[in-house]
């Protein structure tokens, strides 16, 4: 039988189908059963994707979880970090990794080249990440923020003359205010292989999520610190139903870079069996 073009059509509208019951078999089966995890978050925790006009025409609507790392070495990073863009967390220490399955046995000295390359090699691995909302993680963040600007002050009292210390001053307190109103609340604070024993560690549903997300070996880092970076998350954006689209206002079209003054809402996001998030509810406030 000679293969036409009818033949490749059919082919591929047959391939089509195929993919699409499969990603609905994953969905039903993730939603069965009730939620692993319900998380009430808002504007602060639920971003939209970068929309630019060429897809203004886009009828479709997802919002992406903003999620970031607590970083105890730098208070700065608390400040002008930004969410959902990896980090490097004290807690993926050595051990750690190596309970994610990484081969950590380089040489110790973090500058030397072996261990780089030894290091780089090892290809990310997908592992479950453990989502913290409005916890400690949070209260830490904001803790080491006050101390930081606490210290700028200090500096600025002994020299009052000092103009530039007085704009970065000026500049810490307003991100401290972002810290404070604005921010993601939610952060990674632990990863692992077993959902039983992160959730055992985790029993609270309504304030830790498990998802999934990649990881890996990096060679920068300092040896008594992190040597573990986080990616991202395999889900990089929840689809939001038809009938709640309203209540996030016009995020379908084009968006700011900033979006801490969108209008605020409060959404419930359930995470199913695979470990994948979705809307369940949500209102303006």
């Amino acid at each position: 039988m000679t293969w036409s073009r009818k033949h490749t059509l059919i082919a591929g509208l047959g391939l089509i189908a195929l993919t699409n019951a499969i990603a609905l078999v994953g969905v039903v089966y993730n939603r069965s059963g009730g939620p692993e995890a319900t998380l009430r978050l808002t504007q602060r925790e639920l971003r939209t994707p970068y929309r630019w006009y060429g897809n203004r025409e886009n009828s479709g609507l997802a919002l992406s979880l903003a999620w970031r790392v607590l970083n105890e070495r730098s208070s700065e990073i608390q400040f002008y970090g930004y969410a959902g863009t990896g980090g490097t967390p004290t807690w993926l220490d050595k051990a750690k990794m190596e309970a994610l399955g990484f081969d950590t046995s380089a040489p110790a000295p973090y500058s030397d080249l072996r261990r780089q390359i030894h290091y780089e090699k090892q290809l990310p691995r997908e592992v479950l990440l453990v989502l913290e909302m409005d916890g400690p993680a949070y209260r830490r963040s904001l803790e080491l923020a006050t101390q930081y600007l606490a210290r700028e002050e200090a500096k600025l009292a002994s020299n009052p003359g000092d103009t530039g210390l007085g704009t970065r001053v000026k500049n810490i307190r307003e991100a401290l205010e972002r810290e404070t109103s604005g921010n993601s609340r939610l952060f990674v604070v632990d990863a692992g292989l077993e959902p039983s024993e992160l959730r055992a560690k985790y029993p609270d549903t309504s304030r830790h999520g498990i998802v999934r997300g990649q990881v890996r070996l990096v060679s920068f880092a300092a040896p008594t610190g992190g040597i573990g970076n986080i990616r991202g998350l395999s889900i990089e954006s929840i689809n939001v139903p038809f009938a709640l689209r309203d209540v996030f206002g016009g995020a379908a079209q084009v968006v700011e870079v900033d979006q801490r003054n969108r209008a605020p809402f409060e959404a419930t996001v359930a995470f199913g069996k695979r470990f994948e998030p979705w809307i369940t509810a949500a209102a303006k406030k």
